[in-house]
């Protein structure tokens, strides 16, 4: 990103790389849109209000950076192999299957005040996020090609290779996006029911239709979604 401007290079670092997981509800459902970012589980909101009042942000300067770990899928279907009536029916018998995000957490120590303070902070982040699991709070994932919405987290493993001579630097984090959500069910009862009041015919294919997966990407990624939901919560928590 060579010719890049100081405030999209910031805007990017802090959408996908400083802080793309916002837990929804669970333990931010006192939060400002009941929306909180994963940084601010660290204490690091201080320094990212700092970054982006003064010279701009950088991932680096941060307790952790994340990256999408490949095979996450965008699309995912299978396909029935039971006897069909005709072609016709089996060509079109595709299923379709909850999608799988990864994220890829790098936290290495960079002074030594940083080897004092690592197992308080992965214990406080631990239990953040094992309450938040627990209490029934979903994610929102945002990745540079894709945002995932309403997701559950499944799994927060250790990855760390010996690539380095510290531990414990690589972890990461495995989400699922289930094919209905909460909202998504309420909406087609919602639906179905003013059908069935209103006298009309509930055959038709299009009263459970797919509901909108939350917005475009533009309007998530943008200033009012995954990044404008950090400054948001940064200009009512300072």
């Amino acid at each position: 990103m060579a010719n890049v401007s100081t405030a999209t290079r910031s805007a990017y670092d802090l959408a996908f790389q400083i802080s793309p997981i916002i837990l929804v509800n669970g333990i931010a459902s006192n939060a400002v849109g009941k929306m909180l970012p994963i940084i601010a589980l660290v204490g690091q909101v201080a320094g990212l209000a700092q970054g982006v009042l003064t010279s701009g942000i950088t991932a680096d300067a941060f307790f952790a950076k994340y990256l999408p770990v490949p095979g996450s899928t965008l699309i995912s279907n299978t396909v029935g192999t039971y006897p069909f009536a005709n072609q016709q029916v089996a060509a079109n018998a595709i299923i379709q299957q909850p999608l799988n995000i990864s994220l890829e957490m790098i936290a290495p120590v960079k002074d030594d005040a940083g080897y004092l303070t690592k197992l308080a902070l992965f214990t406080s982040l631990q239990n953040s996020l094992n309450q938040h699991n627990q209490s029934g709070g979903l994610y929102n994932i945002a990745t540079p090609a894709f945002i995932y919405t309403n997701c559950l987290m499944t799994a927060m493993t250790d990855i760390t290779s010996g690539e380095t001579n510290q531990k414990q630097v690589r972890f990461q984090l495995d989400f699922v996006q289930p094919l209905v959500s909460s909202a998504q069910a309420t909406a087609v009862q919602n639906n179905l029911m003013s059908k069935v009041t209103g006298g009309g015919q509930i055959t038709s294919p299009n009263w459970s239709g797919q509901i909108a997966a939350g917005g475009t990407a533009q309007g998530l990624a943008g200033s009012n979604g995954l990044a404008g939901s950090v400054v948001n919560f940064l200009s009512h928590a300072l």
